[in-house]
Formats: C-alpha cells, structure tokens, sequence
C-alpha cells in the first residue's frame, strides 16, 4: 500500500492494551497498585519502585497484552512502520513475534540514552520529520513527537489517554490510514 507519510507507534497503550501486563509484573513483585504509572522508561519506573529490572522481566507476562481493536486490521495495511518504545526489548520483541507484526524498524529501551526519541528512528527509517507522524497515548509521546518536528496523533480509543489542545486525536485505528495519506 502506498501512503504518503509512515507512521512511528509507540507501543504500550498505543497498539497493545498492556495495563494488565505492566501492573501484573509489578504487583507479582510486591508492589503497591497506587505507587505504580505508566509511560516511563521501564528501568527508571523500576528503579523508582526500588526492584530489579531483570525479576520485573521475568515477572512479565507477554500473553497478557492484547492489540486494541482494530489493531490487528491496521497492521493488515502497513507495509513500512516502525515502533518507538519505552518497553524493554525482551517482551517488546516477544509480543511483536507473538502477534505476528514485523515493523520496519523496532527501538526499544536498550537503544536510547534515557527515555525514547524519535530522531534514531528517523534516521534509521531515512526519513524526515514531516514524512512521519507519532501515534502515542500518553503525555511523553506527544513532547517526544515535539522535540523531533513530528506530527502527533493520540490513540484515542485507549481510555487513559488524555487529549491536549492541538492533538489529532483518533477514534480508531483505520482512522490512521486516512492520515497516512492511504
């Protein structure tokens, strides 16, 4: 499929329902659910949280996250995407296997000096700021967009992700294609 722009997801919250799968893996851990937040660089959150990145790893359960609906149908679609992601690339890359979804270019916590950026992205994908746009769900994927030049587009149908004046703000997945220029 041709489109005029490709898309960088983040993927926690974004493609994936992970809140069961993050919170899981914390809780197994000890803990408390209220001192527990999304969308942050996993070994800061773990660190924070006074725990080993590594049992947080081992604590994780990669069956437990789930595409979004219509999740499954957009992948359908894209032929170059990439991900940007805060999450550890063990379960990152053990989810994308399980699910079957091969982007483009895949970065991960590992490939980042503190928390994600899409500049490494870009380059790795030969692309420019405007010839991509950022799906994201949370607060640092809008400012991580921001500081690279690039669109961002909320993924609405998360119920957590909260909008700010100037989002694009989608529905559904397939609303993605559209903006893609497809």
């Amino acid at each position: 499929m041709f489109s005029s722009r490709t898309a960088i997801c983040d993927l926690d919250g974004t493609l994936i329902d992970s809140d069961a799968a993050l919170v899981g893996a914390f809780l197994a851990l000890g803990v408390e659910r209220s001192a527990i937040s999304f969308g942050h660089v996993i070994s800061q959150e773990c660190q924070r949280l006074g725990i080993s990145l590594d049992q947080y790893v081992e604590a994780y359960d990669i069956s437990a996250a789930q595409p979004f609906p219509g999740v499954a149908e957009l992948m359908t679609h894209l032929d170059t995407w990439a991900i940007c992601s805060n999450k550890h690339p063990v379960s990152a890359t053990a989810e994308l296997d399980r699910l079957g979804w091969q982007p483009t270019v895949a970065m991960f916590a590992d490939m980042f000096d503190g928390a994600k950026r899409l500049k490494p992205v870009l380059d790795a994908l030969e692309l420019n700021p405007s010839q991509v746009v950022f799906l994201g769900d949370t607060d640092h994927d809008r400012h991580c967009a921001q500081a690279a030049g690039v669109e961002f587009v909320l993924a609405g149908w998360n119920p957590r992700a909260t909008r700010r004046s100037g989002d694009v703000v989608l529905t559904s997945p397939l609303d993605l294609l559209e903006l893609l220029g497809g």
